[in-house]
C-alpha cells in the first residue's frame, strides 16, 4: 500500500472498544496508533491484544485536545455521521493520513472536527460500533490505495482455466 496511516480515537470509554481498533489497525499495516482524552488505556487491553500491537506500532495518548499532534503534512480525517461529511465510498484517501474516530455513544468534539481535513461517514441508516467503523474505513483506504487489480467484469473472483488430464 502507498503512503502511510495511523488511527486514532477521541474520548473512547470501552476497553474492548480500544482493543478492537488497535488489532485492526495493526492487522491493516497502521504506522501508528493514538487516543486524544481517552477513559482507558493501551495497558488495560494489553492482555486481550495476541497481536502484540504495542510491539510493532507506536502508541501515543494525549490526555487532552491541545496536546494532540501530527507528523508533518499528515491529513486528518475525521469519521463521524454528520450532515456535511464526504460519503466513504466517494472519498479519496490522502497518502499520508490519520483517520479519527469519535467515542462509544458520542461524537467527535466540535474542536476535533474542526481540526479535520475531511469529514468522511459511512453511509450506514445509523451510527455503527467504533471498531466496526474504524475496520470499515481501513479496509476502504486498502482497497482504494492497496494497487489491486480492478474487481471483474462477471460476478465472483479471477478466472482461471481447469487444465485437464487426457486420458
Amino acid at each position: 500500500m502507498r503512503g502511510y496511516f495511523g488511527v486514532g480515537v477521541e474520548g473512547i470509554r470501552q476497553s474492548f472498544n480500544l482493543g478492537n481498533l488497535v488489532r485492526t489497525s495493526h492487522a491493516f499495516g497502521a504506522s501508528f496508533f493514538f487516543t486524544v482524552d481517552a477513559a482507558v488505556n493501551y495497558a488495560q487491553i494489553k492482555s486481550t491484544d495476541t497481536s502484540h500491537a504495542d510491539i510493532h506500532l507506536p502508541f501515543y495518548a494525549y490526555d487532552k485536545f491541545a496536546d494532540f499532534s501530527l507528523p508533518k503534512d499528515c491529513s486528518l480525517v475525521g469519521v463521524e455521521l454528520i450532515d456535511d461529511a464526504i460519503d466513504l465510498p466517494s472519498f479519496r484517501h490522502p497518502l499520508r493520513a490519520a483517520y479519527v474516530l469519535g467515542p462509544e455513544g458520542g461524537s467527535l468534539s466540535p474542536e476535533m472536527v474542526e481540526r479535520c481535513d475531511h469529514v468522511v461517514k459511512i453511509p450506514t441508516k445509523f451510527c455503527v460500533n467504533v471498531g466496526i467503523a474504524g475496520a470499515l474505513v481501513i479496509y476502504d483506504r486498502m482497497v482504494s490505495l492497496g494497487g489491486f487489480a480492478e474487481r471483474p467484469v462477471r460476478v465472483g473472483g479471477k478466472v482461471t482455466q481447469v487444465k485437464r488430464k487426457r486420458g
